[in-house]
């Protein structure tokens, strides 16, 4: 790896940066090879004087733009492509928690969104579709999950794997009635979903918890922490909902409103207990 030293500083984009003088042919290879070692690293203005350098070594003082100019080109949609892959989950291609961390730390900073919902949703029994079907099988049905959950989504929102069976949804500038009906509409939608199609027996649901923020808001622990006592308030309330807070009390959406049983949970900031989130796995 020392074998060819690579200068960091302004080349001028045209001397030989570290590179050992000898036929044009050879030393275009070295600094090729340096290019793809620079690039590798992260350092494209480097990379692009030693890929023009060797580009005019094998064509010449007088060759057209258009050969450096493509292998430019070429450097920044890898470095495109490594910095979105970077964002993505590896199993799902969801977005990963990193991004979300980001996002969310942006959207809530002073000209961020004008206000912000955020939805923890988790599947319901996926420990039984490991056990029952293995995990290869399991790690198909998250990948189909992503799908659903991402489905009808408005712009400007998105899904990210927040961890396991758990996705977020962050729902930029919508109020709580929007960010409720999208997550309520969610809901829906895969429970009523054809899983049949992967297994026979498939029956899935989620129990989704979403908490919203004004746009003053800049603490982002405290919407997730929300958002995740709502979510495991849903799980305890029997699953298959979207639980919210409204007035101070913990409300689930749509049908599930009407169920006898609506745990309410300490204030916002709080967390259940363990033993509650061992009972709702």
């Amino acid at each position: 790896m020392t074998a060819h030293p690579v200068d960091h500083g302004d080349q001028s984009g045209t001397d030989n940066g570290g590179v050992a003088a000898g036929p044009p042919a050879a030393r275009a290879a070295l600094h090729t090879a340096a290019a793809e070692r620079l690039a590798a690293h992260g350092d494209w203005e480097p990379a692009y004087r030693h890929l023009r350098e060797a580009v005019r070594l094998l064509h010449g003082e007088r060759s057209g733009t258009r050969e450096p100019q493509d292998e430019l080109d070429r450097l920044r949609r890898e470095h495109a492509e490594a910095h979105e892959q970077s964002r993505r989950d590896a199993l799902t291609a969801s977005y990963n928690r990193r991004y979300l961390d980001e996002r969310l730390a942006a959207l809530v900073a002073p000209g961020g969104a004008g206000g912000l919902c955020l939805a923890l949703a988790d599947i319901d029994h996926f420990k039984q579709v490991n056990d029952t079907h293995g995990h290869p099988f399991g790690d198909r049905v998250l990948q189909r999950m992503v799908v659903e959950l991402g489905r009808a989504l408005p712009e400007g929102a998105f899904c990210a794997r927040y961890g396991g069976e758990e996705f977020a949804l962050v729902l930029p500038d919508r109020d709580l009635d929007d960010g409720v009906r999208i997550c309520e509409a969610a809901r829906e939608r895969i429970s009523e979903h054809d899983w049949s199609a992967m297994h026979p027996d498939l029956r899935l649901t989620i129990s989704v918890g979403i908490a919203q923020a004004p746009a003053t808001v800049a603490e982002v622990d405290a919407l997730v922490a929300d958002a995740d006592l709502l979510l495991y308030t849903a799980k305890q309330a029997g699953r298959n909902a979207v639980a919210y807070r409204r007035a101070g009390r913990v409300r689930l959406a749509g049908a599930a409103g009407a169920r006898r049983s609506i745990p309410q949970p300490p204030a916002p900031g709080t967390r259940p207990g363990t033993a509650a989130r061992l009972s709702a796995p």
